[in-house]
């Protein structure tokens, strides 16, 4: 027979519940979030994520909220989508970091570097992975001042190119610019999609650095002849063009690169966010011809410790599958006019898209924030600009079903009203 030993009640069992108990509250306790992380704004988002699937946020409590901005352009292919949870398992059994970016063959960057180039232009043949949107603009931005000895470079008005300082030197927010001057030198600004502006590229200019769709600015699509247009400037004054495709690429638009919809090719491409499928990487890209420029005087002309980190490409060379294999570009263009035909209302000023790709405009700042605010509350999740307040966004993952988009714009008219 068992005997039963009573528990103990004393100071250490109190002391032991407490402190299990400070532990499940710390996990999600905005009290840390708020004193113990760096805040970038004083009104964060703060609603508490405990899991994710699909297209679905969970709160601890299991309260649902429809994802419409997938985590700010990133999850295009939904949350945890099993292919990627899958890859990501297999990787972790064989190796995680092994060895600095550009010294080890590795199974996971080869296999991802061959599918991708496989899915672009000829010209378009040699990756650099890095870590985010960011660090591959800084990569181009390098690379195609070494390629052309050249110092100018361009950019556009409203742009937004990533927050580290030479990136942030080539964003056209100057708000967001002022505090953290001097930036980099002889960069230039022209208006987006004015092709006037263009004869301002000169053979004095090493790179135009462009988003192929302006997205902070608020969904600003340019018409195919400005690109041509600005293609054709580039030949003629041996300027590098780079195409930021860092939150319209990876199927946003409705084929796998927004370039393609254009009917021209970059001379550098940079992509990020929905990349990974998940996971953090980035990437620029380019013709081996010039990218071998990096190898040599001087030698490590870019490195990265974490560029190209194994279970990253795993989860990049799995999300490509998915989007290829489940044709999800198929069904981009039908599920954006659904959006478009459903946001009807008299308050909509206007309403700009590419894809899933939304720019919804209002009379004023304060009414997105309302707006906003009342979805989240009934489990909408639609979002800001960083440089255009005025309208909310909406890019939600490719996967998202049709009656899924009726459920989540019923929820939005609902805001509208109530705005």
């Amino acid at each position: 027979m068992f005997k039963t030993v009573p528990v103990p009640r004393g100071r250490f069992y109190f002391r032991l519940c407490r402190t299990l108990y400070s532990f499940a509250a710390m996990e999600f306790s905005p009290e840390i979030f708020l004193n113990k992380l760096a805040q970038t704004n004083d009104a964060p988002f703060l609603i508490s994520i405990e899991r994710a699937e699909g297209i679905y946020l969970y709160s601890p409590e299991g309260k649902r909220y429809t994802d419409l901005i997938s985590g700010i352009g990133v999850s295009n292919i939904g949350h945890r989508h099993p292919h990627v949870i899958n890859a990501i398992k297999n990787q972790l059994d064989k190796h995680l970091h092994v060895m600095v970016f550009g010294e080890y063959i590795q199974s996971s960057s080869n296999r991802l570097a061959e599918k991708l180039t496989s899915l672009l232009p000829p010209s378009l043949n040699c990756v650099y992975f890095v870590n985010s949107g960011t660090e591959a603009n800084e990569g181009a931005l390098k690379l195609a001042k070494r390629v052309t000895g050249r110092t100018e470079i361009i950019s556009c008005r409203k742009s937004y190119h990533g927050s580290t300082h030479g990136s942030l030197s080539v964003s056209g927010n100057e708000v967001k610019k002022q505090a953290f001057r001097p930036l980099l030198p002889d960069v230039k600004f022209i208006d987006f999609g004015v092709e006037k502006d263009l004869e301002q590229i000169t053979n004095a200019t090493a790179c135009v650095i462009i988003e192929t769709i302006q997205g902070d600015a608020g969904v600003r699509i340019p018409s195919k002849q400005y690109m041509k247009a600005l293609r054709k400037r580039c030949d003629e004054t041996g300027t590098l063009l780079i195409l930021d495709e860092i939150q319209c690429g990876m199927g946003r638009t409705g084929t796998l690169f927004a370039f393609e919809q254009f009917d021209i090719v970059p001379d550098i491409l940079t992509t990020a966010k929905a990349f990974g499928g998940g996971l953090p990487i980035g990437a620029f890209i380019a013709d081996k011809k010039i990218m071998r420029m990096l190898t040599h005087d001087p030698m490590l002309g870019h490195i990265t410790t974490f560029g190209g980190n194994p279970v990253c490409c795993a989860s990049a060379l799995a999300t490509l599958e998915v989007i290829e294999n489940e044709n999800l570009l198929s069904t981009v263009e039908q599920k954006g006019k659904l959006f478009e035909t459903l946001l009807q209302h008299q308050h909509i000023r206007e309403v700009r898209r590419f894809g899933l790709m939304f720019a919804v405009d209002f009379d004023s700042a304060e009414r997105v924030n309302r707006i906003v605010e009342y979805a989240k509350q009934k489990g909408v999740i639609c979002y800001w600009f960083l440089s255009h307040p005025y309208s909310f966004r909406i890019a939600p993952p490719l996967t998202i079903s049709e009656d899924e988009i009726r459920e989540s714009c019923a929820v939005i008219l609902e805001a509208i009203d109530r705005s």
